[in-house]
């Protein structure tokens, strides 16, 4: 009688999984999408184990840096948004390349009315080149209010800004106390929005800005119905706790382009762009993946 025979031994991958030889393994690492629903661990690399909260802290990221985008192509005060809530995403991480990730957010209004919710939702794909600024982005969102009420408002703000007697000079918004006269709001709201093109362009896989305080604030006299001024604001990077202070200037009418140059501490040169429309941008960077 034969001795019985002990059945093999599973393989350690899993039953009907063998274990993927090691350049194999290393080119599904490598082409995997990290899938986090907002609220779920991330997907983890099992030979170097990540901490949960990465692949969302990376959503937020992308989610943050595409409504800076958005924010200053829409070029009105009265349509900024800010992150409600990160819903669902997807990276994809090339070492040569940088990181694309797909992610939808809900957002609100910077200014929100009382018994407002999260009234709207966006979804964008950014590109992170490595460590370097200015990702590539394209953002769709639904519209937060109506466009009639925007242009009233816009209008209106226009308005206050072209009836002041006096063109404003030195001020800080907000005060030592955090509050922001009512009078002063404007001025808040246009320089929150040529800030937003700022942040964009500063903005890497890691760094993220807010805008903190303007400290200086000079309006000009035009010759034609543009709002036009230069201001100096302090903008603070989060992971590293700087204020870095940037001088900017704007020039707005309602409906037309918005446009911004600028010049940070950190930066070497400035810089100058104008937007054309609320829309989106393409990169060809996005098809190396």
């Amino acid at each position: 009688m034969q001795p019985r025979r002990q059945p093999p031994p599973a393989p350690r991958s899993g039953p009907g999984n063998p274990r993927p030889t090691a350049p194999l393994l290393a080119l599904l690492l490598l082409l995997a999408p990290v899938v986090a629903p907002a609220g779920s661990r991330g997907a983890e690399d099992p030979g170097q184990p990540q901490d949960a909260e990465v692949p969302r802290r990376l959503l937020q990221q992308a989610a943050r840096a595409a409504l800076h985008f958005f924010n200053f192509r829409a070029g009105s005060p009265s349509a900024l948004r800010v992150l409600a809530e990160v819903q669902e995403g997807r990276a994809w991480i090339n070492p040569q390349e940088g990181c694309k990730v797909d992610v939808v957010f809900s957002t609100e209004r910077y200014k929100p009315e009382e018994g407002e919710g999260h009234l709207g939702k966006c979804s964008a794909r950014v590109f992170f080149k490595n460590q370097k600024p200015r990702p590539a982005i394209n953002v769709t969102c639904t519209r937060l209010i109506e466009k009639k009420k925007r242009q009233q408002e816009d209008y209106l703000l226009y308005k206050q800004m072209k009836q002041l007697k006096n063109p404003l000079e030195t001020v800080s918004i907000p005060d030592n106390h955090g509050h922001i006269d009512p009078s002063l709001r404007p001025i808040w709201d246009l320089a929150f929005l040529g800030s937003s093109y700022v942040m964009w362009e500063m903005t890497t896989q890691v760094s993220h800005y807010y805008l903190a305080q303007l400290t200086s604030v000079r309006q000009w006299k035009t010759n034609d119905d543009t709002i036009d001024f230069d201001y100096t604001v302090l903008l603070h990077e989060l992971s590293t706790q700087e204020i870095i202070p940037c001088r900017i200037h704007l020039v707005w009418y309602p409906g037309k382009p918005l446009k911004v140059k600028y010049h940070c501490q950190e930066l070497q040169t400035p810089e100058e762009a104008s937007g054309t429309e609320e829309g989106s941008a393409v990169p060809t960077e996005l098809s190396n993946f």
